[in-house]
Order: C-alpha cells, then sequence, then structure tokens
C-alpha cells in the first residue's frame, strides 16, 4: 500500500490550514499539521473532492504532459466520452476527432467505443446465476478503491470486466500493430485525456500487477484550449475524422448512462462520493432491493464532473444529451455477436485493503479502541475540526496514536480557561 501511486499532491506553501478538505474528504484521509493540510496515502482514494473545494488551490492533479509523447513514431488519442460535453454548439463529435489529429495525434480511438464493449459484455456477465448481486460497475477507480479499503465484504460484488479505458487502449494498441508492422511496440503510445485524478492513479498503479496499455494520462482541462483552437478551422472533414461510437458509449459520460445501457430495470445509478459511501453502507448492512447492477461515480454528474474537466458537470450533461440526439444507438457492437465474454476482458479479484488505526496485534488495538472511547467521551463532539481532525472521533484515534495531545480541542480549552478566570474571580471575592 505505501507504493501506491497517488496523483493528487498538495502545495503546502498555497495551504492555510483553512479545514474545507479536512471535512469534505470522503475517507477521512486529511489532518491539519502545523498550520497545513496533510494527507495519508493509506487513505487517500484520489476521488479529487480535496482539489475542488480548496479555496486556495492548494491541491492539485498530477498527470502527464502532452510534450512528453515526442519521442513515439505513434501517437493514438484516447479521448473519455466527457471530453464531447466540453464544448459549446458542438453538433458534430467528428470535429473533436478531427481536432484530435491537427493537434499532432496520428490517431484517435474513442473510449465511448470500448465502452459500447463493454456494455455488451455485461450485459452477457449478469446472465451467469453463480455471480455475487447486486453487481457493483468496476469503471469508477475512485469507487472501487474505496471499496477496497473500507468495504471487505463488498469486494466480491465489483464487476471483474476491465474498465473502458483499459480497453481502449488494448485495441488501440491491437489495430495499430496490426496495420503498422513497419513499427515496433515501443514506438508506439497511447494517451487518455482523463477527467480525474482518480484515472491517472489506476493507470500508474497497474491493473493486476501488470503494466496498464495506457502510456500517457494527460488533462482534460490541459487539451481543451489547444482542441478548441484546432477545432476553430473549418473545414471539410476528412473520412478519418468520422467518430466510431453510438448514443450508448457517449452515454457513459454521465451518470446512469452506464447502468441504462445493460437493458435491465434491476439498477440503480449514484453519484458523488457522500451519496455513494450512503449506497455502499446499506448494501453493506443488506438493507437493500432487490437489484441487479449499481453504476456509482464519485464525481457529481458521473464523469463530466471530474476536477480535470472544464465545464459545468451538469452544462457538460445537456450539451451530450442535443448531441446523442442525431447519433446512431451503437457502433462498435451488435447483440449478440457474442456469445460470452471474452477472457481478455476479465480483471482480477478486487482485493481488501486493511488499513488498521492501531496496527495487526488485536488485543493491543482493542486496548487502544477502549481508550479512543474514553477520550471521545471526553469530548463535546461537535465535530467542529478545529483541532485538525474531521470528526471528534478521529482526533481520539490521533491522540491514542500520540500524533496529537487533547489540549489540541478548542473547544475543551475554552471551557478550562473560564472555569479557570471564574475560579480565579471566585477566590478574588473571597
Amino acid at each position: 500500500m505505501s507504493d501506491y501511486k497517488h496523483s493528487v499532491s498538495l502545495d503546502i506553501e498555497k495551504c492555510k490550514g483553512c479545514t474545507n478538505c479536512l471535512k469534505r474528504c470522503p475517507t477521512e484521509a486529511i489532518r491539519i499539521r502545523d498550520g497545513h493540510a496533510a494527507i495519508n496515502s493509506a487513505r487517500c482514494i484520489d476521488c479529487g473532492m480535496c482539489i475542488s473545494v480548496c479555496p486556495y488551490q492548494a491541491k492539485k492533479a498530477v498527470y502527464d504532459k502532452l510534450d512528453e509523447m515526442k519521442g513515439y513514431k505513434l501517437k493514438i488519442a484516447l479521448p473519455a466520452p466527457s471530453l464531447y460535453g466540453q464544448f459549446d454548439n458542438l453538433d458534430d463529435i467528428d470535429y473533436v476527432v478531427q481536432g484530435l489529429l491537427d493537434m499532432g495525434f496520428d490517431e484517435v480511438y474513442e473510449v465511448a467505443r470500448a465502452a459500447e464493449l463493454i456494455s455488451d459484455y455485461t450485459r452477457k456477465y449478469l446472465l451467469d446465476a453463480n455471480i455475487k448481486r447486486p453487481v457493483i460497475s468496476s469503471a469508477c477507480p475512485a469507487v472501487v478503491r474505496l471499496i477496497s479499503l473500507r468495504f471487505p465484504f463488498l469486494c466480491d460484488n465489483i464487476m471483474p470486466i476491465l474498465p473502458p479505458v483499459e480497453l481502449a487502449a488494448m485495441l488501440a494498441r491491437q489495430e495499430a500493430e496490426k496495420n503498422h508492422p513497419e513499427l515496433k511496440p515501443e514506438e508506439i503510445c497511447t494517451c487518455f485525456i482523463s477527467p480525474c485524478p482518480a484515472k491517472v492513479s489506476y493507470i500508474k498503479n497497474g491493473i493486476d500487477g501488470e503494466k496498464s496499455q495506457v502510456d500517457f494520462v494527460v488533462s482534460m482541462s490541459d487539451v481543451y484550449f489547444a482542441l478548441l483552437d484546432a477545432m476553430n478551422k473549418k473545414r471539410d472533414l476528412p473520412p478519418a475524422a468520422s467518430t466510431q461510437t453510438g448514443m450508448i458509449g457517449v452515454s457513459w459520460a454521465a451518470t446512469g448512462g452506464e447502468a441504462t445501457a445493460i437493458f435491465n430495470d434491476k439498477y440503480l445509478a449514484a453519484d458523488g462520493i457522500e451519496n455513494v459511501i450512503r449506497v455502499l453502507e446499506q448494501i453493506d448492512n443488506s438493507d437493500f432491493p432487490n437489484l441487479e447492477f449499481i453504476e456509482l461515480n464519485a464525481c457529481h454528474g458521473g464523469c463530466v464532473g471530474g476536477v480535470m474537466t472544464v465545464a459545468n458537470p451538469y452544462i457538460a450533461k445537456a450539451r451530450l444529451q442535443t448531441l446523442k440526439r442525431y447519433m446512431p444507438v451503437s457502433q462498435s457492437f451488435r447483440y449478440g455477436e457474442f456469445k460470452a465474454v471474452p477472457d481478455y476482458v476479465f480483471s482480477g479479484k478486487v482485493e481488501y485493503i486493511p488499513y488498521s488505526a492501531f496496527g495487526n496485534d488485536r488485543n493491543e488495538a482493542i486496548k487502544k479502541m477502549g481508550q479512543v472511547q474514553q477520550i471521545c467521551d471526553s469530548l463535546p463532539n461537535l465535530d467542529c475540526g478545529s483541532c485538525g481532525a474531521p470528526t471528534c472521533l478521529a482526533f481520539a484515534e490521533d491522540i491514542v496514536r500520540g500524533e496529537c495531545s487533547q489540549d489540541d480541542c478548542i473547544v475543551s480549552m475554552r471551557k478550562k480557561i473560564h472555569e479557570y478566570f471564574k475560579n480565579a474571580e471566585e477566590q478574588d471575592e473571597k
């Protein structure tokens, strides 16, 4: 777990210790120490919530730059479906595809194209009566990591199928090697245009111990302005610029797009990390309706709400609705074409990553948990965050771990100071 490569970083010089990120972090991975935030990498899921709420831009996403691909002879762009919702007055996705080619990419393989295949594979996967239900989508890496850290009994519910970006990179590379036999594999690179940092982390950490098929991940916000300039050069679009996706693939950009594509009404789609946690807790407690499929997105609105996008997520979603109106249902699959899910689409099982605040010695951990409860009972239970921890319970845990002192509780200290002066005045009166 210590080797996990994160894509959310902190600029200490910009941080003012304002506690905005502290209060919104879904995994309590942030503390305020010495006047600035500190991120516990073991708990961070790279959801980007701290980036979106920081008023000082002290949190930022880490990703690759476009100029890092200069040494490759064949550069393949992998645009996420949410990219299409970033542009106003866009009436044809072909302009985006051509814009990417004009920017310097040699080929474009749309992630939406792979998403349509994943939708077809999901329908096949759900036919298996032996799988654990409800099936939870594996498309959002922040949700997958959240489950691996906090919900061990739900790891088996995660669909063991590659997310669209990985399948897109795999198929794009296969096509490129077939069409360009004169090139060596190391002379070809794939570049994913990502809407969020969680996908960056997913790619940088690899899949099942293997390197991802994606070579570079760039920010959608970085690509946007260069792409906008290229798209403004109006001209006739060549056949190479034709999109190869349809309504189903583009719909994956927003909440509900993946779920509705399985052609099964027994589904639930939720977005926003707080809502995601509520749904997972309810599934974990077995207090859940009889549903087949669960689509969860850490970002509000789905991938269009990622912190590496440009447009307002709800405006982007409205733009996609207009775009889809004139698109075919799909161009990447034919219903019934595949008799089974191909083996190469399956990924390994998600493993539980135990995180214990008090080590692996059970007896010692139980003893310390008792100390935590004792300290917590003495605290005001206001969860104000002034102590540098998100809740009084988290503060009590920090005290037991020796990371801070109970005197750091501002409310308790203020009460003690008032009592001190009150007693002093009573003594003076006597």
